[in-house]
């Protein structure tokens, strides 16, 4: 299907199109058909094939090894963080939610910054290599500051902590904390963004035995990544609260020296691709060509004005897009002028001559744009989760029997075990009766799914204000020393459960939106986004509750977000955020109402399949 559609909008615009080929074109020895094909994707050479040397599988252990300790170690560290700022460095509620939200915001947009020096310079092995001893360094860092007293404060008891009267940590202590975290995000921002491409790296994607491998790749990719979670949210987090904070980061900081080994002893199998450059600097290339093209008038459909350059597609690009009217002042980017084009066909500057697969993969950008815009709103409550209803949690009754008490920290598995008892039946039994009515592959489109997915985060906060103004209540009317409301803390269930369908709806929708929708070799610049949609979520977060804390402060009575959420109207701020989600929702449909799915601007002899979200498309 891929390679038709090359081909059709190859031909569709072969017509109004310069054509030329590139500087290396010459040297290669075969014919100009093949090397088209090789351009394209479709076909590579023996010799391509034999230079390659795939590591195939011998390579996956060691890089799944080094992804999967990584992930134990930062999970590890940040799934119960909120209990250890507040207990055992005694900060304040809003503090702590802060440097979690803050800290989380840099960690979410560090793999942007890592993904572009990995394609742009270093490459992936030397980037992975480096971010993986800065995550060690800062996991070391944070174990130290709960095993060394001079680097946490003094202990206090549980009572002093509710009454507000333990010590907090000194700038100093604060200090070595945030260079902790700091250096645990320089790590994740190296190894996430580059592990995935990595792992595929190794195999060869133009064999049927390398198709497989990938396929399995990502397969044991995300069944780590689940294992992990669940690890994290149990046995480490039991450590941690119940045994020793000590034991229970210095685990994580265990598998971290042991996934640093894993790596390097594959270091002869990996196959060690360069750096290619970078799609971001391709973007500013377009915007700068149309800035510099901005007095020359475009063309209309009917006239035969402008020649725009279409070279043939490189190895690396497998889809080929044809010029769309979307974002039409972008297209002067492509229109060729004099003296712009050497002998060979090659333009002499790319920062004023950019080809039309170029304008139209910066299109796609900015049509994903306002999408990802929204999705930013939705993952706010998803914040909420290993902050306030931490903090709930801790208030609640925790006891299975008489002797054990479910960890705080451990709340948010009840959203994993929704997602994994969700998705298979979703996968098996909904997708296919939702097929047979809508005639569509997935069931509905990739835009409805997110859609879902935001109407299940407004419905969670609801819920989670609900339960709060309850819990709240009940602990007013039956005081304790603790504050402790005589109410089971599996009360939070209703809210995690929705919790855990906004994410098999939304984030699992926005994967294979971005995925799809950007073109192959522009996915990391996708992956990125969907990153960075966590980031603005954390900053988002963090503006609110900062705003919340300060506006709802009063003389003769404590913000809605004070310390002790028994005074304070947590619930407020869950209805506050399910608020601004009704608005996002509004924004969200109309942003869906005009996207034009990548594809459905071709040529009606092309007849592609068109994804039509809401009855409505607009070129």
């Amino acid at each position: 299907m891929r390679k038709q559609q090359s081909s059709s909008s190859w031909s569709s615009c072969s017509t109004k199109c310069f054509q030329c080929m590139p500087s290396w074109s010459s040297s290669k020895p075969s014919s100009l058909e093949k090397q088209q094909e090789e351009r394209d994707g479709k076909v590579l050479s023996d010799s391509e094939t034999k230079k390659r040397r795939p590591g195939g599988w011998k390579a996956m252990p060691f890089i799944l090894g080094n992804e999967t300790f990584e992930r134990l170690a930062s999970f590890g560290l940040l799934a119960n963080f909120m209990v250890y700022l507040t207990r055992e460095l005694h900060m304040e509620q809003v503090f702590a939610v802060n440097i979690i939200n803050l800290w989380s915001g840099v960690t979410n947009f560090a793999p942007l910054v890592g993904a572009f020096i990995s394609d742009a310079y270093v490459g992936r092995f030397p980037t992975i290599a480096f971010a993986s001893f800065a995550s060690f360094l800062g996991m070391v860092t944070v174990t130290l500051t709960s095993w060394m007293p001079q680097l946490h404060p003094p202990r206090c008891t549980q009572q002093e902590l509710n009454l507000g009267h333990c010590i907090g940590p000194n700038k100093a202590q604060l200090g070595i904390l945030l260079m902790g975290l700091g250096f645990v995000s320089i790590g994740t921002g190296g190894i996430r963004p580059c592990s995935i491409p990595f792992g595929v790296d190794q195999f060869d994607p133009t064999t049927d035995e390398g198709k497989k491998g990938i396929n399995s790749f990502f397969n044991w990719y995300y069944t780590t990544f689940t294992v992990i979670m669940l690890l994290t949210q149990t046995i480490v987090v039991y450590i941690q609260d119940s045994i020793s904070w000590t034991i229970g980061f210095g685990i994580p900081t265990l598998c971290m020296f042991f996934s640093i080994i894993f790596f390097f002893i594959g270091t002869k199998i990996y196959v060690h691709v360069k750096a290619e450059g970078s799609p971001f600097s391709g973007i500013l290339q377009v915007f700068s060509a149309a800035y510099r093209k901005r007095q020359i008038k475009l063309p209309v459909d009917s006239e035969v004005g402008a020649i725009f350059y279409d070279p043939p597609l490189n190895e690396i690009v497998l889809t080929k897009l044809p010029l769309t009217n979307h974002s039409r002042f972008l297209n002067k980017a492509a229109i060729i002028e004099e003296d712009e084009l050497k002998p060979d066909g090659t333009c002499v500057n790319q920062w004023r001559l950019c080809s039309i697969q170029q304008v139209e993969e910066v299109k796609c950008l900015i049509r994903i744009i306002p999408i990802w815009a929204a999705g930013i709103i939705s993952l706010t409550s998803m914040t909420q989760q290993g902050t306030f209803t931490v903090s709930q949690a801790l208030k609640m009754d925790r006891h299975l029997g008489p002797h054990f008490q479910i960890p705080a920290g451990s709340i948010g598995i009840i959203s994993l075990i929704t997602i994994g008892l969700w998705l298979p039946f979703y996968d098996r039994f909904i997708v296919p009766a939702l097929r047979k009515v809508t005639k569509h592959e997935g069931g509905i489109t990739l835009l409805q799914r997110i859609g879902i997915g935001i109407i299940f985060s407004i419905l969670s906060m609801v819920v989670a204000g609900l339960i709060e103004r309850e819990r709240r209540a009940s602990a007013i009317l039956h005081p304790q020393p603790l504050g402790v409301a005589p109410m089971s803390v599996m009360w939070l269930a209703p809210q995690l459960i929705l919790m855990g369908f906004c994410e098999a709806f939304n984030i699992i929708g926005q994967i294979e939106f971005f995925n799809r929708q950007f073109p192959e070799h522009m996915r990391s610049i996708g992956n990125s986004l969907f990153s960075c949609s966590f980031a603005g979520a954390s900053y988002l977060s963090s503006l609110l509750v900062t705003i919340v804390h300060h506006v709802t402060k009063k003389h003769d009575q404590p913000d809605w977000l004070t310390n002790d959420i028994n005074v304070g109207r947590l619930d407020y701020f869950y209805f506050l955020i399910a608020g601004m989600g009704v608005l996002n929702m509004i924004y969200f449909i109309y942003c869906a109402r005009q996207y034009c799915y990548r594809g459905s601007s071709l040529q009606k002899e092309d007849k592609p399949y068109v994804d039509v979200e809401l009855s409505s498309i607009k070129a």
